[in-house]
């Protein structure tokens, strides 16, 4: 194996290896569209629960069920989100 070889070896591999984190972080428009607009969907819904809890917490400090259940339930959204994030 001459000098040459071994310079376009090394060259395949840094271009694949390029090739590959290139892949890695910028996938484009894919099949998981879906899963980004149920994320993105799921991540206001999240928010604005989450606002709604801090304002029925102020707001009505008597209904703390209420309370809970608004916020406990932004939390449920959270989660769906967060498994679609990192499970799919």
């Amino acid at each position: 194996m001459n000098q040459e070889d071994v310079d376009k070896l090394i060259a395949e591999a840094v271009a694949d290896s390029k090739e590959r984190s290139r892949k890695k972080w910028h996938k484009g428009k894919s099949s998981n569209d879906s899963v980004m607009t149920a994320r993105k969907v799921l991540n206001w819904t999240f928010m604005l629960g989450f606002a709604a809890a801090i304002i029925i917490y102020f707001v009505l400090p008597e209904q703390r069920t209420l309370f809970f259940c608004v916020g406990f339930g932004a939390i449920a959204l959270k989660l769906a989100e967060f498994y679609l994030r990192f499970m799919l």
